[in-house]
């Protein structure tokens, strides 16, 4: 007598079967851990932030964010605006923190005004603007939290990545890296420049802070070049505003 399990029907109705299961599985995880995963990732935007204004725990040569259980009070006590940019209007919002800029790049390619969040810190009697950008390195993609004063010249930054090679482009979080930018002026001769990851910067201790350039990581030209198209696009976008700073 044949063996029903040795059909191939019974093979396929199986295998469907533990399809439903384990996407239902997966859902109900899925589900049950998002409000984990969305709180994570709102203290890891503080972080960020804290981080490009110069609230971290670094030490002499690591990058370090403050702690998640402290990063809520420190985002408290040292942000104290967020703001919204969309168009010619300004106006505060206090979850502007939790904007995705991605969403908002893809918004504005179909034809809808961007929003562009701003976060206004202070910090030992200066004052900071903090901008979240996102552009693309050699794999995926890559963003910062870049703190800029009224003058657009650079106080601090965070940069970050998805998938860029370790060791070479996935060094642009790496302190010897985003400490070069501090100081650094995004306009030259009081227009809009940017700044450029030059792979042949004459400067490799980078002390001229004028030149509107950074030295390259080696290996990671395509990444850097990434890193400049991104501080280039997205902070023009915020010029507009930085006039406003002047009056």
């Amino acid at each position: 007598m044949e063996n029903r399990t040795d059909k191939n029907s019974y093979t396929i109705i199986f295998a469907i079967g533990m399809v439903f299961v384990v996407g239902a599985l997966l859902a109900f995880f899925a589900s049950f851990l998002k409000p984990n995963i969305d709180e994570n990732k709102r203290i890891e935007r503080q972080q960020n932030i804290l981080y490009a204004m110069g609230v971290n725990d670094n030490d002499e040569s690591s990058a370090n964010m403050v702690s998640t259980a402290e990063a809520p009070e420190l985002f408290k006590k040292y942000i104290k605006k967020q703001l919204v940019i969309q168009g010619t209007k300004v106006s505060e919002d206090d979850k502007a923190y939790l904007i995705d800029v991605k969403k908002e790049q893809t918004s504005a390619k179909a034809g809808n005004e961007r929003r562009l969040p701003l976060f206004v810190g202070e910090k030992d009697g200066k004052t900071f603007y903090i901008a979240p950008i996102r552009g693309k390195g050699l794999w995926d993609a890559i963003w910062a939290y870049v703190a800029l004063d009224k003058n657009m010249v650079v106080q601090g930054v965070f940069f970050d990545h998805k998938g860029e090679t370790a060791g070479l482009g996935a060094n642009i979080n790496k302190r010897f890296f985003m400490d070069d930018f501090i100081g650094e002026d995004l306009k030259n001769n009081g227009a809009f420049k940017g700044i450029a990851v030059a792979k042949g910067n004459a400067d490799p201790l980078n002390k001229d802070k004028s030149d509107n350039e950074v030295d390259a990581i080696a290996g990671a030209t395509i990444t850097g070049n990434g890193v400049s198209a991104m501080l280039k696009s997205e902070l023009k976008l915020y010029v507009s505003h930085f006039e406003t700073l002047k009056n």
